[in-house]
């Protein structure tokens, strides 16, 4: 995707989440389904924080200390930083020398990336813990998702040892025939699913395991979506 494409998601999550961040101080008291021990507004403050974080690493080109949210009333705290860091992601140079976790070329453009989909992901945790519908997204950001987990989170993943190597390999593939094969060794395994399950699913947004199509070694394909494949 094209970074103008990657800000336009952002810009437009960005605004979702202001809209659910300024309701009721009760409403943020609400759990997050997906986060547990987290409420709405803890939920704010952990975007706060990394707004912060990677507005600051952008501007200096190498890697900053992400700061500590507030304990309370983190979701004003988010409110206040968002205009700078919208202006930071709008401003870089996608091209530029940057640090970042992801694999070479190390350049600021991996931000605009990783911060649509962060922001899209807890869009979809504001709104389940809001009682509002699901956040719709278009297919190609959809698959550029399951792009970012497969091909760069979940390798991640193992080479932090925080998911045990399967052994062999299991193909991901969503109804259009795009796949993503992860692991290493025979492909014994296959998981099907439509773009938006597979993407909210990859994140534990959704569940794989009950609403995928799986094919040949269901338990190895179990084990690997148990993952865990991104952070």
């Amino acid at each position: 995707m094209l970074p103008e494409r990657y800000l336009a998601e952002l810009t437009r999550s960005l605004g979702a989440l202001e809209a659910v961040a300024r309701q009721p101080v009760n409403m943020l008291d609400r759990s997050v389904p997906a986060c547990p021990g987290w409420t709405l507004d803890a939920l704010f403050g952990h975007l706060g924080s990394v707004e912060r974080w990677a507005a600051g690493v952008v501007r200096a080109g190498q890697y900053v200390e992400e700061p500590i949210p507030p304990s309370a009333r983190a979701a004003a705290w988010f409110l206040e930083g968002t205009p700078d860091f919208l202006a930071t992601m709008t401003s870089l140079n996608p091209d530029a020398a940057c640090w970042n976790f992801g694999p070479p070329p190390r350049t600021a453009g991996f931000w605009l990336r990783r911060q649509a989909h962060e922001h899209a992901i807890h869009l979809v945790d504001a709104h389940q813990a809001s009682g509002l519908g699901d956040p719709e997204f278009a297919e190609d950001f959809l698959l550029d998702g399951i792009d970012e987990a497969l091909a760069m989170f979940a390798p991640r993943q193992l080479r932090l040892e925080r998911m045990a190597d399967p052994g062999r390999a299991v193909t991901f593939r969503v109804p259009d025939g795009t796949a993503w094969t992860f692991g290493t060794g025979d492909i014994a395994a296959s998981v099907t699913a439509a773009p938006q399950e597979m993407y909210w699913g990859l994140w534990g947004r959704s569940s794989l395991s009950d609403k995928a199509v799986i094919d040949g070694d269901k338990g190895l394909a179990l084990r690997v979506l148990r993952g865990p494949l991104t952070p």
